[in-house]
C-alpha cells in the first residue's frame, strides 16, 4: 500500500493512524515527496506521521520512473505526492491510500485499487477493532477536518451505525 499525504494526515488528526499500521496486514510505504509534505512542518499530525517513519512502520521511498511521475502530474494535473504515490504504485500493483479527488480519478482512469481515510475508518469498525461510539467520533474528526462532502459523511456514517 501507498501512502499519500491527504490520507496519512487525516488518519493522524483523527488518531487512527497507529491503529492503521498495526492492522494494514503490509508493508507501508511513502512516497519521499509525500514524507517532506507531511512532516516538513510543526504539527502533532507531521510529528506523529515522523514517528511512525522513525519506528519503519511506513517505508519512505523514492520514484524510481521519473518519466512516469511526470505524465501523471500532466496528465491529471497532480501535485507531486499524489503523483508519487501513484508512480510507485503502479508497477508494483499496489493499493493507493489517497483523499484526494484528482488523485482518486487518476486511479480509476489507471485502474489503479484506491481507499480513503474514511473506508479505512470503516473496514476497522467492520473488524471490530473499534467500537461503533468511537467509531462516529473519528468520522466526526474526518468530517472536520477532511475535504468530504456531506453525503460522502452521510453514506459513511449510515455504515457505521447499521
Amino acid at each position: 500500500m501507498v501512502l499519500d499525504a491527504s490520507t496519512a494526515i487525516l488518519l493522524a488528526k483523527a488518531e487512527l493512524l497507529d491503529a492503521f499500521l498495526r492492522d494494514a496486514g503490509q508493508a507501508v510505504i511513502m512516497p519521499k515527496q509525500v514524507q517532506e509534505e507531511c512532516c516538513g512542518r510543526d504539527s502533532l499530525d507531521a510529528r506523529l506521521i515522523a514517528r511512525s517513519i522513525e519506528e519503519k512502520r511506513i517505508t519512505v521511498k523514492t520514484v524510481g520512473r521519473r518519466s512516469a511521475f511526470q505524465q501523471l502530474v500532466g496528465d491529471f494535473g497532480l501535485g507531486r505526492g499524489e503523483a508519487a504515490a501513484i508512480a510507485l504504485a503502479l508497477p508494483r500493483g499496489l493499493l493507493v491510500a489517497t483523499d484526494d479527488k484528482r488523485a482518486i480519478n487518476a486511479c480509476k482512469v489507471l485502474k489503479t485499487p484506491f481507499t480513503t481515510a474514511i473506508s479505512v475508518l470503516t473496514r476497522m469498525y467492520e473488524k471490530g477493532l473499534i467500537q461503533r461510539h468511537e467509531a462516529l467520533e473519528k468520522l466526526e474528526a474526518l468530517a472536520r477536518y477532511g475535504r468530504y462532502k456531506k453525503e460522502i459523511i452521510v453514506a459513511a456514517r449510515a455504515d457505521l451505525e447499521k
